[in-house]
């Protein structure tokens, strides 16, 4: 049974717009189509993070069970480095989030952990945040490639180039709905042992404790707020770093992106990464204080977080937030391109306009 559906995904991924007007990306070693620019941005390809040429082969097809699969390692390593690379900012965040009158800036709670814990105290969550969100990365990407499929083929090749920003917006919002339960668990760890003073310094002896004390549940009482906040984060990420790429190359760069060398795209892709990052962590970060206090206080409920903490608290952290969340999201992307680019995966430029919807617009304006 399966074997059919994913011959019904392949046809998708062949007509769907994000991939036409190209012919499927076959197999390495055989025969591959030229590609042609796209329409979207004239005299501009505008991918992501994309080599200057398009390999010669290509692993696997557009859309396929391999690339899915690829798709999800590239998720994985560009999540799980990238946040972890982070903790220490993370750490002193959550502490700001759950106890401001201890921690009562990014350089004070640096100067309190250190004075505290040491260096050592600087790196404390470091295992659940690697497994955790390499687990989410890989859900969050590699269902976000088959969403975007998907949904445009439900909607057909006009409507998905019309509406391509609210098509970006519901794969990615589908994609983080599965990967936040991969997430919930050892976000649960992560927080605890970043911010209960007693509690577990390792995911080892942390991830027992929660069971024997709370069950199942205490792994995923947090799951609400965590969809609350990842769930428009990743809305924001996907669809602003997208748009944004398109209004640099049209606005910014001075020449064609086909004329820009490899170091300046990837400048463009870092750039686009950032400003999608700011924007991300100010949608969510209410939901992330909700998280945090949320983990620290056994018992409490979401909407007893929110009453105690009032507006101006569920703001607490804002600022490192940013700055780890852009870095984040620009990494991020930058990482998960390079992984593509280093698997010889199919990389098709955004969507040009469909000449079926040409020939409408053009007779609309003669008429």
């Amino acid at each position: 049974m399966w074997q059919y559906k994913m011959k019904g995904f392949l046809e998708l991924a062949k007509t769907n717009p994000f991939f036409s007007p190209f012919q499927t990306a076959k197999c390495s070693g055989s025969e591959q189509p030229a590609l042609p620019k796209p329409t979207l941005v004239p005299s501009r390809n505008i991918a992501a993070a994309a080599t200057a040429t398009t390999p010669e082969g290509y692993s696997c097809e557009y859309g396929s069970l391999k690339y899915y699969a690829l798709c999800s390692v590239g998720g994985a390593l560009s999540c799980g480095v990238t946040h972890t690379a982070v903790v220490p900012l993370d750490l002193v965040k959550c502490r700001i989030q759950v106890d401001p009158a201890k921690y009562k800036s990014i350089f004070n709670g640096f100067k309190v952990t250190l004075a505290e814990d040491g260096t050592r105290g600087l790196a404390k969550g470091w295992a659940p945040t690697f497994i955790g969100y390499s687990m989410q990365g890989m859900c969050k990407f590699g269902f976000y490639e088959v969403f975007k499929i998907v949904y445009s083929g439900l909607l057909g090749e006009e409507n998905a180039y019309l509406w391509r920003t609210s098509l970006y917006l519901a794969a990615s919002a589908s994609a983080e709905f599965f990967a936040d339960i991969a997430l919930s668990p050892m976000e649960a760890v992560k927080v605890r042992i970043q911010t209960m003073p007693g509690f577990a310094n390792t995911l080892r002896a942390g991830a027992p404790i929660i069971y024997q004390q709370e069950g199942l549940n205490g792994f995923y009482k947090s799951l609400v707020p965590l969809w609350m906040r990842q769930i428009p984060y990743t809305m924001m990420k996907f669809a602003c770093f997208e748009r944004t790429v398109e209004l640099i190359y049209k606005h910014v760069v001075p020449k064609p992106r086909a004329e820009c060398t490899k170091s300046e795209q990837l400048v463009v892709t870092f750039a686009a990464g950032y400003i999608a990052g700011v924007f991300c962590a100010i949608v969510s970060h209410p939901a992330d204080t909700v998280v945090s206090k949320l983990n620290q206080d056994r018992g409490s409920g979401a909407v007893d977080v929110v009453k105690k903490l009032g507006f101006a608290g569920l703001w607490k952290g804002l600022t490192a937030r940013i700055i780890m969340i852009g870095t984040l999201t620009a990494a991020q992307w930058f990482i998960y391109d390079a992984v593509k680019v280093a698997l010889l995966l199919p990389r098709p430029p955004p969507p040009g306009m469909p000449e079926s919807l040409r020939k409408k617009l053009e007779a609309a304006q003669s008429s």
